[in-house]
């Protein structure tokens, strides 16, 4: 008999992916949402199974439903979820469904407060690259993938081990329910104050996830990171195999990074110390599964990262433009640093927006200070759109500027004002470097990136 499952909020980043990879497995998939952008619109349309109407039916609700997968934009009041309670139905998260389709495979989970995504995405290029038989979760569109997740029969699942809550029903962290026998913690740094208030329940949350790696299972952490190795030594387990990393044997010749690993050599695409822990981190991850350095390094050579990771949008003889995800503190100083090592000789313009309630809030700006240091010129950014949407208190530039500890840091707060500021910069010899979870209140940064190498 089929499987019929049905998303609560199928619109979802994720949510739509899995979707689309259980309809490709042969189960009957359903969905609802109250609103639906793109890609998701049309990515769930050329696979049939875009909604015929937008909004919540209860009457999507059925007894015959195999599974009910709830996102985490529905609210606890959804009439579907309401009927689907009554019904008595399986109602899944996200990350529970992912467990219960792969509870009979290896599952390699990349944990961490940075670099999951790079990390996950290097491990599924070089698993790509050697062949071998896998499914997948990760949160960013990577090359060579049509997808960011899928779910077949293979014998091997990769997931990026998120720590925001699970649903609107399950408000413990996903990574909370993928329980995997190779398990990566990339480093603890405290963000997303509105779910973890403290940095203590913030660190909490990584013992537990240490305490549900399988026994027999191997923990692969970053000893460079004074606060995972502390954690991790003070909930040390008898039952799991522990593989500490750091940053690899490498040298940087004229903007290009050349690693070493177990007396093997290669030239990279990707760059910085971050990017090479990442690195280290997939290659031990790798290693569980047969992969040897010779065939690791082969693969990993023509990695150029994952979407908006350090992506080089634009570039000529005088300026190299790079984007990057980057918004927490540890993420921010981490990439500039890697351009500054990467590109010692050249200025450095750094261009970052505060866009997450973390980031907005008055309560966690100290946070950035000296974060920024790296840079020649930097200019942080910030939409009071997106305070109004978030509902915070507005921000005064004055306060940032002193919560960053720069003196001749640019506060801009109205897009037309960034846009003339940048349009004045000298780029000759400049990396220049827009720094944002969000869109700089609807700049297109490629195609303006674009206008100012030609103009």
């Amino acid at each position: 008999m089929v499987k019929k499952i049905h998303f609560i909020s199928i619109g979802g980043s994720v949510m739509h992916q899995l979707a689309i990879a259980l309809h490709k497995k042969g189960y009957l998939v359903t969905g609802s949402d109250d609103e639906i952008f793109e890609p998701a619109k049309s990515n769930l349309q050329s696979n049939n199974i875009l909604p015929a109407a937008i909004g919540w039916n209860p009457n999507n609700i059925t007894p015959d439903l195999y599974a009910v997968i709830l996102g985490m934009h529905a609210k606890d009041d959804n009439p579907e979820l309401i009927k689907a309670k009554a019904l008595g139905l399986n109602i899944y998260s996200f990350p529970e469904y992912i467990y219960k389709e792969s509870k009979d495979k290896t599952r390699i989970v990349v944990g961490g407060s940075h670099g999951k995504t790079t990390t996950t995405s290097m491990i599924m290029h070089v698993l790509q690259q050697c062949h071998l038989a896998f499914d997948y979760m990760v949160g960013a569109k990577l090359e060579g993938f049509a997808q960011s997740v899928d779910i077949t029969d293979a014998p091997l699942i990769v997931c990026e081990g998120d720590e925001y809550p699970a649903s609107a029903l399950e408000k413990r962290p996903k990574f909370h329910f993928l329980f995997p026998q190779v398990a990566i913690l990339t480093g603890i740094a405290w963000d997303h104050i509105n779910v973890f208030p403290t940095y203590e329940f913030y660190k909490e949350q990584f013992t537990i996830f240490i305490g549900m790696i399988e026994k027999g299972g191997t923990l692969i952490y970053n000893e460079t990171d004074s606060e995972l190795a502390s954690l991790v030594a003070s909930c040390k387990r008898e039952d799991i195999k522990y593989i500490t990393y750091g940053v690899p044997q490498h040298t940087i010749t004229d903007g290009i990074t050349t690693v070493t690993i177990d007396g093997v050599t290669t030239v990279l695409k990707v760059f910085g110390d971050h990017n090479l822990l990442n690195l280290y981190a997939a290659y031990h991850a790798c290693a569980s599964q047969g992969i040897t350095a010779t065939d690791f390094l082969k693969a990993i050579a023509d990695f150029t990262g994952a979407s908006l990771r350090l992506e080089k949008i634009a570039g000529n003889k005088d300026t190299i433009v790079y984007r990057d995800f980057a918004h927490a503190p540890s993420k921010l100083k981490a990439t500039l640093n890697a351009v500054r090592n990467q590109y010692p000789e050249r200025n450095i313009v750094a261009v970052f927006e505060l866009h997450t309630y973390s980031s907005l809030s008055a309560a966690f700006l100290s946070e950035y200070e000296g974060s920024m240091n790296d840079a020649d010129k930097a200019v942080v950014f910030y939409s009071n759109h997106a305070l109004a949407i978030k509902r915070l208190k507005p921000l005064l530039i004055e306060e940032v500027k002193t919560h960053f500890k720069r003196a001749d840091l640019e506060v801009i707060n109205d897009r037309t004002i960034l846009e003339n500021w940048l349009n004045k910069l000298d780029l000759k010899n400049t990396v220049l470097l827009f720094m944002s979870s969000g869109n700089y209140d609807g700049i297109d940064v490629r195609t303006f990136a674009d206008q100012l190498l030609n103009k």
